[in-house]
């Protein structure tokens, strides 16, 4: 697999991977894990596109920074690296709360997305409910560390299907979340439940988008990505059954299948 380099954007050192050639294509990782959520993507489409992936600040080999991890601030710190790697456009792919830094790279940094691919998210804001339990989750983050949460947040992860018959994809998205700085995992956490509601941000989305969710997905289910799917104009919306969260992991041969037709649809201009 392709070596992680590392490059300063802003108060950070951002971990970063860039293999391939061709039109770029960004693959933004999920809460609370790395960029090597992504290893299968990475090996399928960088035989035919430029493929980056990034560690947000403080998480895999990232420095944590000292801004505040905001959606906005991973949104800023995602434009300084596609400044740094001279990529004017990319396809941009976030999974889960990389969607939501999507939603607020879209929001601040329109002009640089040629097109979109949106995974296992959602457009609204947290509810109280929902901030009140990412509340405790920092909580107990700071004060146990990051192997205190494993046992909370795995079962929300993976679908039913993963969690009963695929032990090796629990035990790797664990051995992603173990490591992870304490400190990262409550700060992504106030700043996923601080995001604002992208509802309204949804009609301004004019390039091509794909919305991906898996069928067994219980924390952003089918009915929010068909939700999200609904506000954004001549969308795509693709169902993965038997994949929960985390359906790039839990089905990638599906997963490359949907972004690969995707994709093919599209011309671009390199």
């Amino acid at each position: 697999m392709t070596d992680t380099r590392t490059i300063t954007v802003g108060d950070v050192q951002l971990s970063y991977r860039d293999t391939g050639t061709g039109h770029a294509l960004v693959f933004l990782h999920a809460f609370p894990l790395n960029q090597s959520m992504w290893d299968e993507q990475l090996a399928e489409f960088s035989a035919d596109h430029r493929v980056v992936t990034l560690d947000w600040r403080g998480f895999g080999g990232s420095s944590l920074g000292s801004r505040e991890s905001r959606m906005e601030v991973f949104a800023d710190d995602l434009n300084g690296l596609l400044d740094s790697l001279d990529i004017d456009k990319a396809v941009i792919c976030g999974l889960s709360m990389g969607g939501y830094a999507t939603l607020a790279f879209m929001r601040n940094h329109p002009e640089r997305a040629s097109s979109l691919i949106l995974a296992d998210t959602r457009a609204g804001s947290d509810t109280e409910e929902a901030r009140a339990n990412r509340a405790k989750m920092a909580a107990k983050a700071r004060e146990k560390g990051a192997s205190a949460i494993v046992e909370d947040i795995l079962p929300k992860l993976l679908g039913k299907t993963s969690l009963d018959s695929r032990p090796t994809i629990s035990a790797r998205v664990r051995s992603m979340i173990e490591p992870t700085n304490p400190e990262a995992i409550a700060r992504a956490l106030e700043g996923m439940s601080a995001r604002p509601n992208s509802l309204p941000l949804l009609p301004s989305i004019k390039c091509p988008t794909l919305v991906i969710v898996g069928s067994e997905d219980e924390l952003t289910p089918p009915a929010e990505s068909k939700q999200l799917a609904a506000g954004i104009e001549g969308s795509t919306l693709e169902i993965i059954g038997s994949a929960g969260h985390l359906t790039n992991i839990e089905a990638p041969a599906e997963f490359n299948r949907v972004v690969r037709r995707f994709l093919e649809t599209q011309s671009f201009v390199i």
